[in-house]
């Protein structure tokens, strides 16, 4: 009879142990659909873009970001500066890792040998994470020649990089970030930082046209005698 209690205990605890386990694991899952639906799941090395976008200067709830030179070090482990800021053309930062799945199709065609069109003609340039973070050996097979490719961690808290691949379009005119976001293709790239690009040259156009019409109603003025402070610029108030 207490053999067959022993067991029954035995059992009992092992079924705990089960039903523990299990609400570890669900928990578990949990977490990571949460991490997914945030964007965030996978690490440093195998993080996935939330959906495809580009957000803008323009956009309401976006404001301009400051933009910084590159340094880091070069896939041989030499110091290398990319100077974005006072550049003669922009810039399109690829924020890339060696590990996450979606960044093999990006790296695969940098290293194509066909000339890749780049949004608003700026240069590319691919930056990875230091080295301590990263794997040196399979950089070295995935880097493209044509291409500079900068192993920077600080890059990556200077732009506020949340997931890999990220893609951050720099105005050297500006030195701000115009445009930045994630992207799933080379393809959607291109589109979704064109269209940013062509509507935040849109609204600096509007802008320079509405300083220079105002200029011109200035000058008007000026040449009919009209000072600053000329009464005709003040009518008096209407009595009751």
């Amino acid at each position: 009879m207490a053999v067959v209690v022993l067991i029954e205990g035995l059992v009992i605890a092992l079924l705990g142990l089960l039903v523990v386990g299990l609400l570890r694991s669900h928990a578990e899952i949990l977490r990571k659909l949460a991490d997914l639906e945030s964007g965030t799941a996978g690490g440093e090395h195998g993080a996935e873009p939330a959906p495809a976008h580009a957000h803008t200067r323009a956009g309401a709830a976006t404001a301009a970001r400051p933009a910084f030179d590159i340094v880091g070090t070069s896939v041989d482990d030499e110091v290398v500066k990319v100077g974005v800021l006072g550049a003669r053309t922009d810039t399109l930062v690829a924020f890339l890792t060696s590990g996450c799945f979606t960044c093999l199709g990006f790296w695969e065609q940098f290293r194509s040998r066909r000339r890749l069109s780049v949004p608003g003609d700026a240069r590319l340039v691919i930056v990875t994470k230091d080295a301590a973070e990263e794997s040196p050996s399979k950089l070295a097979e995935l880097a493209p020649r044509h291409h500079t490719v900068v192993l920077s961690s600080a890059a990556w808290e200077q732009y506020g990089v949340p997931v890999a691949p990220y893609f951050a379009y720099v105005d050297t005119a500006s030195g701000t970030v115009l445009a930045g976001g994630g992207a799933n293709g080379w393809d959607q790239v291109y589109s979704l930082w064109s269209k940013a690009v062509a509507k935040e040259r849109k609204g600096e156009r509007t802008e320079r046209r509405g300083r220079a019409r105002h200029d011109e109603n200035d000058q008007e003025l000026m040449r009919a005698g009209i000072q600053p402070g000329h009464p005709s610029l003040y009518p008096p108030a209407e009595e009751d």
